[in-house]
């Protein structure tokens, strides 16, 4: 058995979607629909938090609120980030599913997290609507966690704990210490902190990073590590206490906090 009771795992960039590329190009089609032009660095920049949060952080970039004060002629609003939410979510429900596939290594990794006796658990910014489309496809691939909380779940999301609150009252594991959270984000690190968890980052797969495994294979080493450093410190700024390439190095590093005892 292990010391850890439970592992509450992040989904896109994390367990499933290797770069995190599902919610990125929604968010810049749900602005065209306002006639908002934004870039790909300006969707991925608050990604992790839900996505009401995100959209209102991306409406108060400078450029941004810009375009929109001199296009309706005033700052967006609450009321405006609405607008635009109610747009993001059913594009991103049509197109999530094709991009639910596992990381690599992400089943043998929770297979031998469960064979060890850890329950799992899952947090995500996606909306429960948005969820309801990856879970049957993540399932496929066998990987169905013990429970799932979504930004819409609760009255306060990432980077508060209440998430990671809610995984304890359901997997029934505690105290804190014993729990591992894994995130490829800043807010979702932060989620873990804030609950007093153990924060494991995942660089190569997320958001940070933003590749496909095929186009980091045709990267030189030098040029990886860049994106690997820039990746591991917007994690450890977060407060991660471990930085991983993938899902796939967590049991070396569970065995070797084990060890470590």
């Amino acid at each position: 058995m292990s010391k850890f009771k439970a592992a509450v795992f992040d989904w896109a960039g994390t367990t499933i979607d290797f770069g995190s590329f599902a919610p990125m190009g929604v968010f810049v089609k749900a602005f065209e629909k306002f006639g908002i032009t934004a870039t790909i660095e300006q969707a991925r920049a608050p990604m992790g938090a839900p996505k009401w949060d995100h959209i209102r952080t991306m409406m108060d970039m400078p450029e941004i609120a810009a375009q929109w004060q001199e296009k309706y002629g005033a700052a967006p609003t609450d009321g405006d980030v609405d607008k635009v939410y109610e747009i993001f979510v059913p594009m991103n429900e049509e197109v999530v599913a094709d991009f639910a596939t596992l990381v690599p290594g992400c089943k043998d990794a929770i297979d031998t997290l469960r064979a060890k006796g850890l329950k799992i658990g899952s947090t995500t910014g996606y909306t429960r609507s948005i969820m309801e489309r990856v879970l049957p496809v993540a399932a496929e691939q066998g990987y169905a966690p013990d429970n799932l909380i979504c930004a819409d779940d609760l009255p306060e999301g990432r980077p508060g704990p209440l998430g990671m609150y809610q995984c304890m009252v359901d997997l029934v594991a505690y105290p804190p210490s014993a729990i591992i959270k894994v995130d490829d984000t800043a807010p979702g690190i932060g989620e873990g902190v804030a609950a007093g968890c153990v924060t494991v980052g995942v660089a190569m797969s997320g958001n940070a990073v933003g590749k496909t495994p095929a186009e980091l294979s045709e990267m030189s080493a030098e040029e990886v590590d860049v994106l690997r450093q820039k990746a591991t410190q917007i994690l450890l700024d977060a407060g991660a206490h471990h930085v991983i390439d993938t899902i796939a190095d967590l049991p070396a590093l569970v065995a070797k906090l084990e060890a470590a005892e």
